[in-house]
């Protein structure tokens, strides 16, 4: 079969929906497809198109739609689609309606579809390699953050909660990720000025930045709004236990009951959750734990049969 994959995100990037694209992209080439990744759909004769983001792929969306109605087109909701676009803007409501099948990335993702729509919608979790552990270090409990800084992503949170962390605890914390505005470059340089414990280490290579996660104590994610975020597939092929923000991405991600869940917007609950899972080593264990039974979910070999399931479903 020949497929047109759409991404908003073009190759210089390294945002989480080009990472799905490309990796995408390889497992449907192993199951025989020839895929070609576009950022726009260059009007090429193709059997199915998979298109991620319902507003920003609109535009290659409608042109298919149009150039090939009898052929199926997938549509992919990511975090801004299912928690803002899809609620207010006419073109991410139109594809939508275009789309033969949707795919949401964590089971949470439902939740935000009318019914009619969640019958053509299929949840497919994002998978990771498996990722060897690294020996943490032993001069602080490292905690980091990885992920673009911009307003999305509430990225100054975890430095904020520092401020209500005891006096005697030893949390240091490596922000991962490009600035993606001069105002955010200047505010992450001003949190270390004021804040010793905080180190923003830009845009790392991805080996890097998995090496870094991989010795971690603890993975943050702060985020306001996440369609299933990469960097927590990441955090649970390496067995690293998340503190997460409590919204319906994480949740979808984590599961309902997970323990490491604070408010939105609260660095002292931040702060507290940091606190107790540096100095409570049986809720730090009950943190690994439920990480670790989440992690079948983010097997290579599950995604791509979930893939197949889908096309087998178009065919």
């Amino acid at each position: 079969m020949k497929i047109a994959l759409i991404t908003p995100a073009r190759p210089a990037t390294r945002s989480g929906n080009r990472n799905t694209a490309m990796r995408w992209a390889q497992l449907l080439r192993e199951l025989g497809h020839d895929v070609d990744v576009q950022v726009n759909w260059n009007g090429a004769p193709a059997d199915l198109m998979i298109a991620l983001h319902a507003r920003r792929s609109h535009d290659s969306i409608a042109r298919f739609a149009a150039a090939s109605p009898e052929r199926p087109l997938v549509l992919v909701l990511t975090g801004t689609d299912l928690y803002r676009d899809i609620r207010f803007d006419a073109e991410a409501k139109r594809s939508l309606a275009l789309a033969t099948r949707m795919i949401v990335l964590q089971e949470m993702g439902l939740a935000e579809l009318t019914p009619l729509l969640r019958r053509k919608t299929r949840v497919i979790y994002q998978s990771t390699q498996p990722i060897k552990r690294v020996p943490p270090l032993k001069s602080c409990f490292e905690v980091c953050i990885s992920g673009h800084l911009r307003d999305e992503k509430d990225p100054f949170r975890l430095a904020a909660a520092l401020a209500y962390l005891p006096q005697r605890s030893r949390v240091r914390v490596l922000h991962m990720g490009a600035a993606m505005s001069s105002d955010m470059a200047m505010t992450a340089r001003d949190w270390m000025e004021r804040e010793p414990r905080y180190r923003w280490a830009g845009e790392l290579p991805h080996w890097l930045a998995l090496r870094r996660l991989a010795r971690s104590r603890l993975m943050v994610i702060s985020s306001r709004m996440e369609g299933g975020a990469n960097v927590v597939t990441e955090a649970l092929a390496a067995g690293v236990p998340v503190i997460a923000s409590r919204i319906p991405g994480n949740v979808g991600m984590l599961g309902a009951d997970y323990a490491g869940y604070y408010p939105l917007g609260n660095e002292r609950a931040l702060a507290r959750l940091l606190w107790r899972a540096e100095s409570d080593p049986e809720f730090y264990r009950k943190l690994k734990r439920q990480c670790a039974a989440r992690r079948c979910l983010v097997s290579r070999k599950r995604e791509k049969q979930a893939l197949k399931q889908l096309l087998a479903e178009l065919d």
